[in-house]
């Protein structure tokens, strides 16, 4: 693990806290896919840093199958084209996403989850550089957007106005 260059980006992100914040209290939709992401984030920088057999790499197998699931309960499955309908209706609100986010769920872009890995192109192999997740563990902690995510603010309101446009 020292000679890892991942290492210090798997630090980072446990590091990481919401102390300050309230989870319990953001909106359930934005609250999913901010977990998700996390998770996504640790599993893709742990199969980096560690054998894919390690128990820290079954353990996030084991929970990237049942998100699949948990991912299409109530109406979790409305994120991305919320997503690609703030791009359109709010680009300002857009570029303050985390880029993950603009990345993965933006419907005009490479990027994707691959077998519950991080991938910004469909088709390469090739491992992500330890900055990207440095980056982009930043953008998901950045207070600003931790505000963004409760029921009653900015995030909160506007997937409840695009939750009414699909009515």
């Amino acid at each position: 693990m020292e000679k890892n260059e991942y290492a210090p980006a798997l630090e980072k992100l446990y590091t990481k806290s919401l102390m300050l914040e309230t989870p319990s209290e953001f909106h359930p939709i934005l609250h999913f896919y901010f977990i998700d992401t996390l998770a996504h984030i640790d599993f893709t920088i742990c199969t980096l840093s560690f054998n894919i057999l390690s128990p820290r790499n079954i353990m996030n197998m084991e929970y990237m199958r049942w998100r699949i699931d948990q991912e299409k309960l109530d109406d979790r499955d409305i994120f991305p084209g919320f997503v690609n309908w703030l791009k359109k209706e709010h680009p300002d609100t857009f570029e303050r996403l985390p880029t993950i986010w603009k990345e993965i769920y933006d419907a005009d872009t490479e990027p994707a989850y691959r077998s519950f890995r991080i991938a910004l192109k469909r088709v390469e192999k090739q491992p992500l550089p330890p900055q990207f997740f440095y980056a982009i563990i930043d953008e998901m902690f950045d207070k600003n957007f931790l505000k963004s995510l409760y029921e009653d603010a900015s995030l909160g309101h506007l997937i409840e106005t695009y939750r009414a446009t699909l009515a």
